[in-house]
């Protein structure tokens, strides 16, 4: 899975890893991995993968015999200042052509055992965001990403679904977490009253990718507290 070494990615990792799983999961960089892999299990197989490397996404598949899961969760968000073209193209570089990075080279592994997908949408892939528009763009594109795949990959046995987190309290949310105005205006609109937490986006992702979910495909499934209701 990629971006699986902290906040959601490395509670979906140790969910699987628990259920079961063999998980490699990988991270950005070097201290992220070793943090992770100090309060980790060793079954877990943690990797250090830029996902805007088009041959270190190659090298990492053809590392693979066999796969039934992909989970993309590698993604990063520069508030105010991505209305900056060069990083905007970084944040959209990171957040989405990754994605398709790895879903194209995980594409022919999974056909082999009809496998899943996952990918990580957000709230902003149906409301836009003034002080990030690349990480609203990217997580729209994420959408119709999914979407797309899950058609053209229908026919190969592959599902392909999405989640789109509301507001969970992670590394990537902490300055929002810390302000007590966007937090207040965050959980006034939140029905269920509080942030999410990594491990409320585990359960949604496993059933995903679970037998349950067999005939689920093309799916942006909103969990965030009820705030796309409110």
């Amino acid at each position: 899975m990629a971006g699986g070494t902290s906040g959601i990615g490395a509670a979906i990792a140790h969910a699987f890893s628990a259920a079961g799983a063999r998980v490699t999961a990988t991270g950005a960089n070097e201290a992220e991995i070793a943090h992770f892999a100090s309060r980790t299990a060793s079954e877990i197989s943690a990797r250090l993968l830029d996902v805007r490397d088009q041959q270190a996404v190659r090298r990492i598949f053809e590392e693979q015999e066999s796969l039934d899961i992909l989970i993309n969760c590698a993604g990063i968000i520069r508030r105010n200042d991505e209305h900056d073209p060069d990083i905007f193209a970084d944040v959209v570089d990171v957040n989405l052509n990754g994605t398709m990075r790895m879903c194209a080279r995980a594409r022919p592994l999974l056909a082999k055992r009809g496998g899943s997908i996952v990918n990580l949408a957000s709230m902003l892939s149906f409301f836009g965001g003034g002080l990030v528009p690349g990480y609203a763009a990217s997580k729209g594109g994420i959408a119709q990403l999914t979407k797309s795949l899950a058609i053209a990959y229908a026919s190969e046995g592959i599902r392909v679904n999405a989640v789109a987190p509301g507001w969970i309290d992670t590394p990537l949310t902490s300055a929002l977490v810390a302000d007590a105005d966007r937090s207040g205006a965050i959980l006034s609109r939140t029905p269920m009253k509080r942030w999410g937490t990594p491990e409320d986006i585990v359960g949604p992702v496993l059933f995903l990718c679970s037998p349950e979910a067999g005939f689920v495909t093309g799916v942006i499934l909103p969990v965030d507290g009820g705030y796309a209701a409110a």
